[in-house]
């Protein structure tokens, strides 16, 4: 049986001393919850004070919640979710791979399907999702969750990211040059966007990097230059408030700065999936990693997810 609490190990490996600033001395990694064969999607619903993840096989979102420590279904049955990330309006927005759409939990608890496909054909499996300052939502829709034969209509064709309007309805294909889109991420002041391309996944030449694209009027991509290649596994990522970027690895977790340099290492007894800022000062890095979910204070605060 696996532990809770603070892990033995030290929580941070310095590869570049400008990570020291990053970290908070004598820092434990702590583990808060087990039991799934694979974590994803946390998100951190600050008004509650609780952080929400989804258990994907168990086909359900749990809660912690930080001033009691108590784990509790979130919601069950839950259409397979994966990536979730939380609107301006502090809603949650979660990647249902079942139905193939984006929803959105409302104050009443209730869940509003928003997007399910682009003209007329079903998205393949949304992954993971960030929601901009002008309400849009962008979203990688890789074809790890899609079932092999679905028999339900139209598909679409290939693997893309897709940026969604709520407001007016309108959805666009925003990528056509990767293989396994999978986690995504905005700089700060919203000019750039970080994508994560899992293609080794796919097939033995694919790629499995970090991508960097400018973000212009309207929304239009350009660029997509690599900028850090994992050597393994990336999965999901989040950015400070100084641009640094926190990506979900092998190993646990890797901070590099905004020029792809890695600086140092979150350490981990499992690998990463994914990875949020939460608690009162968005300076506590909460991580899904295979079947655990944990905690370690960093000297570094979360941009807006």
């Amino acid at each position: 049986m696996v532990d809770l609490g603070p892990l033995d190990e030290p929580a941070f490996d310095i590869v570049d001393p400008r990570f020291a600033a990053c970290t908070v001395p004598d820092a434990r990694v702590e583990r808060i919850w087990t039991g799934s064969r694979w974590t994803e999607g946390p998100a951190w619903l600050a008004a509650r004070g609780l952080l929400v993840w989804s258990d994907i096989p168990g086909d359900r979102m749990l809660a912690w919640e930080q001033a009691t420590g108590r784990v509790s279904i979130f919601r069950q049955p839950a259409n397979s979710p994966n990536g979730n990330t939380v609107d301006r309006e502090g809603r949650l927005v979660t990647c249902e791979q079942t139905p193939h759409r984006i929803a959105r939990m409302e104050p009443d608890g209730t869940v509003t399907p928003l997007v399910d496909r682009i003209d007329g054909r079903r998205f393949n499996s949304p992954n993971d999702v960030v929601v901009a300052s002008d309400g849009t939502i962008w979203f990688t829709d890789p074809s790890y969750g899609r079932a092999k034969d679905r028999g339900e209509g139209p598909d679409v064709e290939g693997c893309h990211v897709y940026r969604f309007d709520p407001a007016t309805g309108a959805v666009r294909q925003m990528t056509d040059d990767f293989v396994m889109p999978n986690g995504l991420a905005f700089s700060p002041d919203e000019s750039l966007l970080y994508l994560v391309d899992t293609g080794s996944t796919e097939r033995p030449d694919g790629p499995n990097h970090l991508r960097r694209f400018r973000v212009g009027s309207g929304g239009t991509l350009s660029g997509g230059e690599v900028l850090a290649e994992a050597h393994g596994h990336f999965d999901g990522l989040r950015v400070d408030t100084e641009g640094r970027l926190w990506m979900a690895a092998d190993e646990g977790v890797r901070c590099y700065l905004p020029d792809g340099t890695l600086i140092g290492r979150v350490n981990l007894p499992e690998r990463a999936a994914n990875l949020t800022f939460g608690g009162a000062g968005r300076d506590l890095l909460m991580i899904t990693a295979t079947s655990s979910v944990y905690l370690c204070p960093v000297n570094a605060v979360g941009a807006v997810p």
